[in-house]
């Protein structure tokens, strides 16, 4: 995870991508603000941008660090715990 991943949103312009929740699932953050979150999806069709409230993206973070330290995947899980508590705490 040490390279950072970018996406221009056609309304909120720059993401910065916080997290992979899953195999076709991001969980990205407007790049200045981080106050606006979304799951970006990417399929066949394209990509999909779901909002999401701050406690929720907090959720979805908070899980894939649970799953990182389960699976003893350290390389991933701490710098994305330092992100967690930048954005978060």
């Amino acid at each position: 995870m040490n390279a950072e991943n970018y996406l221009n949103h056609p309304t909120f312009g720059l993401l910065y991508r916080i997290c992979v929740l899953d195999e076709h699932r991001d969980l990205f953050t407007t790049l200045y603000a981080q106050r606006v979150f979304f799951v970006v999806s990417n399929d066949a069709m394209g990509f999909k941008f779901e909002p999401l409230i701050r406690a929720d993206a907090r959720l979805l973070v908070e899980n894939r660090l649970r799953l990182l330290r389960r699976q003893g995947i350290e390389g991933e899980y701490q710098p994305l715990s330092a992100i967690y508590k930048q954005i978060f705490q």
